[in-house]
């Protein structure tokens, strides 16, 4: 994508890497970036050849470190995207996967940002928070929603009400990050986990991934078993639901279609 100004964009074959480009500012984010990065990943949902999105930082130092603060108190304020903060904090209408490559601090938004991914790669460096009360705030773009989804209601409460700060180490003890790796290594390591990916059928992945956030609002387990998920309902009529069994029998890997 051309004309950008807060975010890279690269594609390398079925995967995009979104690298926030703000190292100045510890990669935090004004409204108009996260309105640059919500059309950057409406721009990948829309398209067939990109499969799964890796989101991470320039640099070393930094994810995310959030709301730009500065921005804020010189009084640049707008309209937030619909999908909140980075363009994916408060999307949930979006069935390819996602990985944070967590190179840095995460906090604020950053740490929404990241918790909003499917999966979290964590460099050792690497912290989290939700530090919002320390400025009068609150953790607004989907944290405190979040996080207590993934790890336990009081683990998740001690972090929210002391705004601490989180290991990379303790992130992977408590469940929300998948992987820690040395530093500088963060998003290697995510396109590692992304070509794990693609050795399934696209549209199986995102059956499954529909399903899971699917089946976390019905009351029992029952009701989940017993839910339709539309894209799951269709994987029966499709090209790669021959190819799978097909390539098996054929003892060669499959040549997905996405189709």
């Amino acid at each position: 994508m051309d004309g950008l100004l807060y975010c890279k964009v690269e594609d390398r074959g079925r995967i995009r890497v979104v690298t926030i480009n703000r190292p100045e500012v510890a990669n935090a984010l004004n409204r108009e970036a996260s309105h640059e990065m919500e059309a950057v990943w409406n721009d990948f949902a829309a398209n067939d050849d990109l499969w799964i999105g890796i989101v991470t930082g320039e640099g070393d130092r930094a994810f995310s470190a959030g709301n730009d603060l500065k921005a804020q108190a010189a009084g640049k304020r707008g309209p937030r995207p619909h999908t909140g903060f980075g363009g994916l904090a408060m999307r949930c209408d979006l069935t390819k996967p996602i990985i944070a490559a967590v190179n840095g601090l995460a906090v604020g938004g950053g740490f929404e940002l990241a918790l909003a991914c499917d999966l979290v790669i964590a460099s050792e460096n690497a912290y989290f928070s939700l530090p919002e009360g320390k400025v009068g705030m609150m953790a607004s773009g989907g944290g405190v929603q979040r996080l207590p989804r993934i790890i336990p209601q009081k683990e998740a409460l001690g972090i929210i009400l002391t705004g601490r700060r989180v290991t990379a180490q303790e992130g992977r003890r408590l469940g929300f990050v998948n992987e820690v790796v040395p530093p500088s290594k963060a998003l290697e390591a995510a396109i590692v986990w992304a070509n794990q990916i693609l050795e399934l059928a696209p549209l199986s992945v995102r059956a499954a991934k529909e399903a899971v956030y699917g089946s976390l609002d019905k009351p029992t387990l029952e009701d989940a078993l017993r839910a339709s998920y539309p894209i799951h309902s269709t994987l029966a009529e499709t090209e790669d639901f021959i190819e799978g069994p097909k390539a098996f029998s054929e003892k060669r890997k499959p040549v997905w279609k996405n189709r």
